[in-house]
């Protein structure tokens, strides 16, 4: 056999081998891309012209926009405080994402202005270890049909990645 097929061939084999080695973890990390709306209840704790901080608690459920429906009715419950100092929103927020068959996700979020950095904190059954995180931004907000309510869509994307 010649040395020009002989490198051929490790050469091919080498490329098989990255191939299937590169596979699983060219598959682990999955896009997300959802729209969650819901309703949620504000507590005013102090409000001021210079400070205002807040309570918040929201329920709601999501639609995947993504063909998997990974993230498809799931409902969620969201907690968390929100301050508006010198006009500026920041805050940082915890939710439960539980699906159809009762395993959930919690994640974390932090919120400057109208935008949400979020990170996966735990998950449970088919969710256990995962990891990932991404953006959300409110999209849509209705007029609170009671007071001290709020009535709103978001947004979600970013990626996930469940151990195997």
């Amino acid at each position: 056999m010649s040395t020009r097929k002989m490198n051929n061939i490790i050469l091919g084999f080498i490329g098989i081998l990255a191939f299937v080695t590169l596979i699983p973890k060219v598959q682990a990390q999955q896009p997300m891309d959802m729209m969650s709306c819901g309703d949620g209840t504000t507590t005013i704790i102090v409000s001021t012209p210079e400070l205002t901080i807040m309570g918040i608690e929201t329920k709601g459920i999501n639609l995947d926009n993504l063909a998997s429906k990974a993230f498809d009715n799931m409902t969620y419950h969201m907690v968390g405080v929100l301050k508006i100092e010198s006009g500026k929103l920041a805050g940082t927020l915890y939710a439960k994402y539980m699906d159809p068959s009762g395993d959930f996700v919690v994640i974390e979020i932090s919120q400057v202005g109208m935008e949400r950095d979020w990170k996966y904190l735990y998950g449970t059954g088919k969710w256990k270890g995962v990891t990932g995180g991404g953006k959300a931004f409110p999209f849509t907000k209705g007029k609170p049909i009671s007071p001290g309510t709020s009535q709103s869509c978001a947004k979600i994307t970013g990626t996930y990645e469940l151990k195997k």
